[in-house]
């Protein structure tokens, strides 16, 4: 069976879940190219910063202007798989549904309703995981960051 099919038998789930991706996927590589200038971002940041006023006050707010976007990755990595269990718990209740209708005779008759189950499970898992090893490769650039421009700050005092 190709993919497609997979797609279509999963549903508005799993179309919804593509859709998340996609948006994902785009604040993922938007964020990552953003990060990857690390050195002038710090540059920038120290520029900006007013050693006569708390310094550290005016780091965490760029820090936070830099974590926009971060939030909905860390939503998709939450909500995907719940999508997928909600994909799950549809695809039981079909094969529930069918087995009522028709009886245990044919297994073919269920198998629809697990199939459903099982395909929008995994399409939520494999939505959650990239967006989760994202969120948490940017907070942890997010944080190195902050203690960096902490530190030159510092030491500029």
């Amino acid at each position: 069976m190709d993919l497609l099919n997979y797609i279509e038998k999963g549903g508005a789930i799993v179309y919804l879940l593509i859709a998340l991706n996609i948006i994902g996927f785009t604040l993922i590589f938007w964020k990552f190219f953003t990060l990857l200038q690390k050195e002038s971002l710090s540059r920038k940041i120290l520029q900006k910063i007013n050693l006569t006023q708390n310094s550290d006050t005016q780091i965490e707010y760029e820090i936070k202007k830099l974590e926009f976007g971060l939030n909905f990755i860390k939503n998709i990595a939450s909500i995907a798989p719940l999508l997928g269990l909600l994909g799950t718990v549809i695809g039981v209740l079909k094969a529930f549904e069918a087995i009522t209708e028709n009886g245990l005779g044919d297994p073919s008759i269920f198998s629809t309703g697990i199939s459903i189950a099982l395909i929008t499970t995994i399409a939520g898992l494999i939505v959650a995981i990239p967006h989760h090893i994202a969120y948490n490769y940017f907070i942890g650039v997010l944080d190195e960051l902050e203690l960096k421009i902490k530190k030159e700050t510092n030491e500029r005092l």
